[in-house]
Formats: structure tokens, C-alpha cells, sequence
């Protein structure tokens, strides 16, 4: 069977240059779009060449010009978004309802993925003021696309390694600890954490595999099931160094809150229910939903251990 013909929109970013790689790689034909907003920024000019050179097709279109993104969208079989909804970064989920539109009019597109790749929204209806924008805004997409009766697969990811892994699951840094690690609680409730690129295989390999028509996907390795303290542990081995370990109570974690910056509270939120509810873990996935690691046993994931070898 011939392999869909993919548009991945947010092809740039942290997320989406993973996802245009991971449809090269996978043999799709691939296409990127190129949007005008991109003005000066050098960068991400470069990282378009860089894919048409592997042989990816740029494709020009803007959100502030719908027909142009329904021409982009005849293009292909297959969308997937990756623009931003890190509130430290840049935040545009709610962008994706203009794509929904084209995809809507367009009427030719057999699978949508929009930019979820976190926690899974629909979870989160309990999500603590502010970092529960990020949920709802996702479900308000997710509410577009199937009242557009657009076939769509949700990816829910869990913890990106490059932002939880490295630093230990501390919040000031990207690196690990060199005297003291905080931990959230007693450390012991079980997350999950995925090396982004392991994440993007697994997302592209869902485009055309009925099984994940209309369904949420979780991203649940067995073996990169953690606690914050086994991860602490693992580098500890690691580095021959023992870390002075500090606990932080629920409520001491959500008083720091006040005095942050906007972005800076959402994540804290965002950490809260990772790590003191166990929101990751604490269900089991139903028969309306898949995990990728029990669908794809031929993706040799990155466990954590090796992961962080390059820190050591």
C-alpha cells in the first residue's frame, strides 16, 4: 500500500522538525509548510532548506489566508500540527481551529493529529487555574474536529525527556543537579518520560494504521514508567555522585506559585498534577484508546538510563 502523503504544519519547531524527520524516515512523502509570518527568521528558513534538501516538499500558505490552507491541505492525505502550546515558549494552540476549517472544506484528508503530544485534555477537566487553559483550549480543538466529523488520531505523550529528564524533573534548569535535587513529595509516583524523537516515530507511524482511527494513543513504554526518585537514582549510578535529597510538600509546591510570572504558574500546575496526583499513571487506558509501545514492539524506544548517559 502506498504510503500517505503527510503535511506537517509547525514543521520548525521543537516538536514538529522531529515529526518532518520521522515522516522522511518512514518513507512518506513529505511536505512542510512555509509560512510568510517566518519574515526574518533565519533559523527556521535554514531548517526548511535543510528538509527539501532530504526531499521534502515546502508548501506556502498562512493562517490569515484560509484558501491558501485549503489548497495546502488537497495537497495530502494526512495533517499533523505541532504549534506550540508551552506558555514559555510560544502558545498557539487555539491556531489549529483555522487549520480545522481548511481540513473541513478541503474534505479530503484521512487522518488529522493536532498538536497534543502532553497529557491527554480529556483527563484534565479538574486542572488547577491557569495551566488548565492549555487543556481546555485542546479540547475546544479536539470539539471542532469532531463536530467536522474529521477522522483524527490524539497523541498523548507524557513527559518530554529533553525538559524532565536531564534536570531530574527540576524546574530551573535543563541539566541535572550538582549538590541538591528537589523532590515532589516523596518522590515515588510513577511518571511517564519519552525521548522526543521516540515520540514522533511512534506519532507517524499511527497515520495509517486503522487501529488508531478515532482514538487516543498513549505513549506508555513499560520500561520508561518512572518515579522521579528511581530517575535521581538512575543518575546517581551514573555519576558516582550521591545528591542531598529535599522534599517538597504538596502545599509548600502550589504556595510557590504566587510571586511567578504567568508562564512560570502554569507549569507548576502542570508539575503538581505529573507529580503529586500521578496524573500520567493513574488510570487504565480503555478499549476506546491504544498504547504505542504494545502496537509498534518494533520501535527500540530510548530507556532513560541511556538517556541520560550523555549527561554522566
Amino acid at each position: 500500500m502506498a504510503k500517505s502523503k503527510v503535511l506537517v504544519v509547525g514543521g520548525t519547531g521543537y516538536v514538529g522538525r522531529r515529526l518532518v524527520r520521522a515522516s522522511l524516515d518512514q518513507g512518506h512523502p513529505t511536505y512542510v509548510l512555509q509560512r510568510p509570518e517566518t519574515g526574518l527568521d533565519i533559523e527556521k528558513l535554514q531548517t526548511l532548506l535543510r528538509f527539501k534538501r532530504r526531499g521534502a516538499q515546502l508548501v506556502e500558505a498562512s493562517f490569515s489566508d484560509l484558501r491558501s490552507l485549503v489548497d495546502a491541505v488537497r495537497r495530502v492525505d494526512v495533517v499533523v500540527c505541532a504549534m506550540s502550546g508551552v506558555h514559555f515558549r510560544s502558545h498557539n494552540i487555539l491556531m489549529q481551529l483555522k487549520l480545522v476549517e481548511a481540513i473541513k472544506e478541503a474534505g479530503n484528508v484521512k487522518r488529522f493529529l493536532p498538536s497534543e503530544f502532553g497529557m491527554d485534555p480529556a483527563l484534565m477537566g479538574h486542572a488547577i487555574e491557569p495551566g488548565r487553559v492549555t487543556f481546555d483550549e485542546k479540547m475546544e480543538v479536539r470539539k471542532a474536529i469532531e463536530e467536522a466529523k474529521i477522522p483524527f488520531t490524539y497523541i498523548s505523550a507524557n513527559c518530554f525527556a529533553g525538559y524532565f529528564v536531564g534536570n531530574l524533573s527540576q524546574m530551573s534548569s535543563l541539566t541535572p543537579p550538582k549538590d541538591t535535587v528537589y523532590l515532589y513529595g516523596d518522590g515515588n509516583v510513577k511518571a511517564v518520560f519519552l525521548d522526543e524523537d521516540d515520540i514522533t516515530t511512534y506519532a507517524i507511524k499511527t497515520i495509517d494504521d486503522p487501529r488508531t482511527l478515532n482514538k487516543t494513543v498513549y505513549l506508555r513504554p513499560p520500561e520508561n514508567i518512572l518515579s522521579q526518585r528511581q530517575l535521581v537514582e538512575t543518575w546517581e549510578k551514573l555519576s558516582g555522585k550521591t545528591l542531598e535529597k529535599r522534599s517538597i510538600s504538596a502545599e509548600d509546591f502550589l504556595a510557590s506559585m504566587k510571586g511567578l510570572d504567568y508562564a512560570q504558574q502554569v507549569g507548576v500546575g502542570h508539575f503538581y498534577h505529573i507529580f503529586y496526583e500521578g496524573c500520567l499513571t493513574n488510570f487504565e487506558i480503555g478499549e476506546d484508546a491504544e498504547e504505542a509501545s504494545q502496537l509498534y514492539p518494533e520501535v527500540q524506544y530510548t530507556r532513560m538510563n541511556e538517556y541520560l548517559k550523555i549527561f554522566a
